[in-house]
């Protein structure tokens, strides 16, 4: 745990699920940054009596910080909401003085105050800019932030295409601050997400089919390489079992398990609000009207009762933002193993270098490859 000194106190924040060991801190210096700048660097202080809201806050510091002021937090995290609740609580602050709302969800109808924390994706702030300028008006205070390695000339240009003129501040401690004044004479722009694409041949089931994805999700312009290795390599199965795409992503993985298996229930789960609407709507578009499955935003495997999944698909993610982790797989490896029943298998499919293989024999006891090329593996555990 780490404090967080501002103007309005001190707060003790952790990232979501708390683990002691883990370096990172809740916060860094952009977030600092737009807590100073809120309080008058450029002149007098913010007047934050308005509806404040905060998109991209992603461990929660920016309103727990501001938790007076009752902000909205827009994001796309589940994790991140998770994390928000748990500061407020640990700082004594009610959960209910911030209102949680998701990317996918409604914006406040008139937004006064609109602080941005860059994020990582290009295209989900896109998509977002887009579906917040409609509540603007010309008196919004916007003021985004981001390490400058975040901000480029093209996250700018957005700024100015979708909302209006746009400025940016000096660099301090390595962290950039965006101020952009709304112009309602902007001509309206489209939106260009979601987006959708045709799959390649020779991928198995899902070969020819078409993919819808929402903003920010991993590789959603294309089907990644790893996943392409992946879906040539799932495991031919029959009969009435329970299925779970875990990191689902626009869903491709779960849905050609559904279509090779009719008699299956598929579930899919991922952090992402963004990559749950991709995965609910690649599978409506691409399976009969009659066929059900569960999509659930969790933290991986979580919520999923011990011993009632037959079979785990999963392409586990190697970064955490901008660090690189293998804790996401950790934890999604050990709920896979304690949601399987006995017998149930984990498939998972990564880069060689990762060294999966070590980690699943750990926990198993057992873990051979079912498939491998130059860059990638698929490996297979069995739950004993």
């Amino acid at each position: 745990m780490n404090r967080l000194t501002t103007s309005r106190g001190e707060f003790d924040l952790t990232r979501f699920p708390e683990d002691p060991r883990d370096p990172l801190r809740a916060w860094d210096a952009a977030d600092e940054y737009l807590l100073r700048a809120l309080d008058g660097i450029d002149g007098g202080p913010t007047d934050l009596s308005g509806t404040v809201v905060v998109l991209g806050d992603r461990w929660g510091a920016l309103v727990t910080a501001l938790a007076d002021h009752r902000p909205v937090q827009v994001g796309d995290s589940f994790l991140g909401q998770e994390a928000t609740l748990a500061n407020l609580e640990r700082n004594g602050v009610a959960t209910d003085a911030v209102r949680l709302r998701t990317t996918r969800d409604a914006p406040p109808d008139r937004i006064d105050v609109l602080l941005i924390r860059v994020p990582k994706s290009l295209a989900l702030l896109e998509d977002q800019l887009h579906r917040l300028a409609p509540h603007l008006h010309p008196g919004t205070v916007v003021i985004g932030a981001g390490m400058v390695t975040e901000i480029h000339t093209s996250t700018l240009k957005l700024f100015e295409r979708i909302l209006g003129p746009t400025r940016t501040s000096l660099a301090v401690r390595k962290a950039r601050l965006i101020f952009c004044s709304p112009d309602p004479s902007l001509p309206p722009s489209t939106n260009p997400w979601p987006r959708s694409y045709a799959l390649p041949t020779g991928i198995g089931a899902v070969s020819g089919l078409t993919v819808t994805n929402h903003a920010g999700i991993f590789c959603a312009d294309r089907l990644d390489v790893g996943t392409r290795f992946f879906l040539r390599n799932l495991p031919q199965r029959r009969g009435r079992e329970h299925v779970v795409d875990l990191g689902c992503g626009n869903g491709v993985t779960g849905l050609a398990a559904a279509l090779t298996n009719s008699e299956a229930q598929v579930t899919f789960i991922d952090e992402s609000y963004q990559a749950l609407a991709s995965a609910e709507a690649t599978f409506r578009a691409n399976v009969d009207a009659s066929t059900t499955a569960a999509f659930l935003e969790a933290d991986g495997m979580s919520d999923v009762p011990a011993g009632t999944v037959d079979l785990v698909l999963n392409n586990p993610p190697f970064h955490a933002h901008r660090a690189t982790t293998d804790a996401t797989a950790w934890r999604m490896f050990n709920g896979s193993r304690a949601a399987l029943r006995r017998g149930g298998e984990l498939w998972v499919v990564g880069n060689r270098h990762l060294g999966y293989h070590a980690k699943l024999r750990r926990l198993f006891g057992n873990c051979e490859v079912a498939a491998s090329d130059p860059r990638f593996v698929v490996l297979r555990a069995v739950k004993r």
